[in-house]
């Protein structure tokens, strides 16, 4: 048996991470258990690459939400030297005139209601400021300078060492097999080592949640998401500011990517209804993936289309019915705190995260931590980038 702590935190994705570092900060000692090494490789947030938007449609919650987030990760990397957080701007495309009640106009909209000054984009100035897609593929859009993309696996790895110098215990292959219950309530963590013993813990495991938080079961599912990484021959095409992170026809497609890395590598990914997927069984991605990413190319970026295939996985969202994440006490299991379903955007909300767990853990009910609070499962409300048409559906 391992002598006690505040809080442990099971799962060192960035839902962990940042609440271990922020609960420490808040003087709470603090062990963070992960089944892995961090960043664990099969983590949703380990990649190369994450957006980072504004863009809800007109989801004013998460428009406001995201520009706290945004001045976090513009604050993130002021002390140090090479940035994680590269702010390119984002660039919304569609192959066809922003039309009313789509993701694309009204993020539009709504971004200029809030103040933000953004481009609208026609054929010609798409093709002008961006040459690497094929003309006349995208024929309308904006370009928000706000926004861009991070590092993703490498901020992981800069919050952990953050967190080990707040004075977080950090335990990887922890080899976790339960949570321990008395009378009742959550009293820590059962590992292959013994117990970890906790006033209070946070489950923070991702596609494995419901593993430990059976609860939930209703209210999660696991959706794998498909992504490649691309290594161009000429990557000069491919690199900021003449290519930027982008969504092209999100709501209807799925398709977005990135510009290239410093190693020249292009991410291209879908964010679209994904295919169900046991997260204990193999990740295979599905048959004809490639070949579907290669078709999009040739229709939207030829000079990738060829490209080598330096990459890919499977990633696996945490799937939310509503798209909210869960960041909430568990009813009736005193001690438990969930923080899960990112549904493949919980990463941007990273400086945000830590509190928003922290404040769950004490009990603090917050303008934007009541939105994930414990709730029924019905009216399911899914995020419009995704679910907004005709590519639409409920997870796959």
């Amino acid at each position: 048996m391992s002598a006690g702590f505040d809080v442990a935190v099971v799962g060192a994705g960035i839902f962990g991470v940042t609440a271990a570092l922020e609960l420490a900060r808040r003087g709470r000692s603090v062990v963070l258990l992960d089944q892995g090494e961090i960043p664990h490789p099969d983590a949703a947030s380990t990649d190369i690459s994450k957006v980072i938007r504004l863009e809800y449609g007109a989801d004013a919650f998460y428009m406001e939400l995201m520009e706290e987030a945004l001045a976090g990760w513009r604050a993130l990397d002021a002390p140090a030297g090479a940035p994680l957080f590269h702010e390119t701007g984002f660039a919304i495309l569609s192959s066809t005139a922003m039309a009313a009640g789509s993701f694309e106009l009204e993020s539009f909209t709504l971004l200029g209601q809030r103040g933000h000054r953004v481009d609208r984009l026609d054929e010609a100035e798409i093709h002008r400021r961006f040459p690497a897609w094929r003309r006349g593929a995208y024929v309308d859009g904006y370009h928000n300078p706000a926004g861009g993309w991070a590092e993703s696996g490498a901020i992981v790895r800069r919050f952990l060492s953050d967190a080990r110098a707040a004075g977080v215990t950090v335990r990887e292959r922890a080899g976790v097999m339960g949570l321990a219950d008395r009378a009742g309530a959550v009293v820590g963590v059962e590992t292959s080592a013994g117990r970890v013993e906790a006033d209070a813990v946070v489950v923070a495991c991702g596609a494995w949640t419901t593993t430990l938080v059976p609860e939930l079961a209703e209210g999660l599912s696991v959706v794998g998401q498909p992504v490649l990484h691309f290594a161009p021959a000429d990557p000069a095409p491919f690199r900021a500011p003449r290519l930027i992170p982008w969504a092209a026809d999100i709501a209807r497609t799925g398709w977005y990517g990135f510009c290239a890395n410093a190693d020249d590598v292009v991410k291209v990914a879908n964010h679209g209804p994904g295919v169900r997927v046991d997260p204990r069984g193999p990740r295979r991605l599905p048959d004809g993936t490639e070949e579907r990413f290669r078709a999009f190319l040739r229709g939207a970026l030829p000079g990738l289309a060829d490209a080598p295939r330096v990459g890919s996985r499977l990633c696996l969202y945490s799937e939310s019915v509503d798209g909210d994440p869960w960041i909430t006490r568990v009813p009736g299991r005193d001690g438990l705190v969930v923080a899960a379903g990112g549904s493949g955007h919980g990463f941007k909300l990273a400086p945000l995260l830590g509190g928003l767990v922290a404040d769950a853990v004490d009990g603090r009910v917050t303008r934007f931590g009541a939105r994930f609070a414990w709730r029924e499962v019905g009216g399911r409300r899914f995020e419009a980038a995704r679910f907004g048409g005709e590519g639409g559906g409920e997870g796959g």
